[in-house]
């Protein structure tokens, strides 16, 4: 009976409190490093660099990459949709409390999916002149 009870409260309160406090406390102690380095460069008169605290992305995506894992998204939750839908009509399939849950849900995995299609589309269609700058710069390197 307690079990009952602190198995969904540590799966719901706990769990995510410990995630977000692990990801806070990375950053800090990134910028505390960033910070001690700054300190000592500025006690031995070095030039510091401006962009130091800056959020640059260790593996910058090009626009290409996005886009793709857009797509890639779409075709999952597309397919997850239809594969929700099949499970909850073939008459074979015994899901138990959750058979009534599967035609929702279906239905809004392909409604997901249909609309990363159309963002994926659209922005396919809008950053064109990106993707030809960024694969002629690659070329060029």
């Amino acid at each position: 009976m307690l079990e009952d009870i602190l198995i969904p409260i540590f799966i719901c309160v706990v769990l995510p409190v410990t995630i977000v406090w692990l990801v806070t406390r990375a950053r800090q102690n990134e910028i505390n490093r960033r910070t001690e380095v700054m300190l000592k460069a500025i006690e031995n008169g070095q030039e510091i660099d401006p962009n130091l605290f800056n959020n640059v992305r260790k593996n910058p995506k090009s626009v290409k990459q996005e886009l793709l894992e857009k797509f890639n998204g779409a075709c999952i939750t597309s397919l997850m949709g239809v594969a929700f839908l099949v499970m909850s009509l073939v008459p074979g399939i015994n899901i138990g409390d959750f058979q009534s849950l599967m035609v929702p849900a279906g239905f809004v995995m392909i409604a997901v999916g249909i609309g990363l299609f159309i963002s994926y589309f659209t922005g396919k269609k809008m950053l064109a002149a990106e993707i030809d700058a960024e694969e002629k710069n690659l070329y060029q390197k």
